[in-house]
């Protein structure tokens, strides 16, 4: 009996163990008289395939996924790749992007945060609530705060000086955004607000300023 090809069920799908040793021709013909030989057992269901015990280029794996659609009425819904090598490499690519992506879209707390209490996080951090007297933020990302902001905010805490904070009220004790710092005794670096007015906190040429937020500040915005 001819065992260059060896097919096995689980309950995913089928695992297809492919001998090493001889050429590829030789190995699509054994593929193909067991798959004839298989077709009235799988009949038309629809699995997942898997392929061990030998290196598959693209190519060489397309061709066989086409001898068995055209061998057997089974249908592939996906091949689940068995390169640990390989695996692991997406598994990185793909935590990289979410990290990516995450310091985007930002974290979002919900709260009120009350002196001696801190907020980190490594992506852009947007508080529903305010951030008391004695409150800290902590993000390598940017700093929203949908409230008042009396508290210390740390915004760009990798380095990143394109950061900046937003608060409906901004009066923070102090404010950093990379490596540069601004109190809020600073003179006119940082002035509480007497009302309820947007405002924005960013780095240009080594200083911290506040602006009104509007729409040439927000076009100013480096996401």
């Amino acid at each position: 009996m001819n065992n260059s090809v060896i097919i096995k069920g689980n309950k995913h799908g089928i695992v297809v163990v492919l001998d090493e040793n001889i050429p590829f021709a030789e190995l699509k013909e054994a593929l193909v008289e067991k798959f004839q030989s298989a077709s009235k057992f799988f009949d038309k269901a629809s699995m997942a395939v898997s392929f061990e015990g030998r290196r598959l280029t693209s190519s060489e794996e397309k061709e066989i996924l086409d001898i068995i659609s055209e061998n057997s009425e089974l249908n592939i819904v996906c091949v689940i790749d068995n390169d640990k090598m390989r695996d692991d490499y997406y598994k990185k690519a793909v935590n990289e992007k979410l990290e990516e992506l995450s310091s985007h879209t930002g974290q979002f707390y919900k709260g009120t945060l009350r002196s001696g209490q801190v907020l980190e996080s490594e992506s852009s951090i947007i508080v529903l609530g305010d951030v008391n007297p004695g409150a800290r933020i902590i993000s390598k990302g940017n700093v929203v705060v949908l409230g008042s902001l009396k508290g210390l905010v740390f915004a760009g805490a990798n380095g990143n000086q394109d950061s900046f904070v937003v608060a409906l009220e901004m009066a923070p004790m102090q404010i950093r955004i990379g490596d540069i710092i601004a109190r809020s005794n600073d003179g006119t670096q940082i002035k509480p607000g007497k009302s309820i007015d947007p405002k924005i906190a960013y780095v240009d040429d080594g200083n911290i300023y506040i602006e009104k937020l509007d729409k040439n500040a927000l076009a100013d915005i480096r996401l």
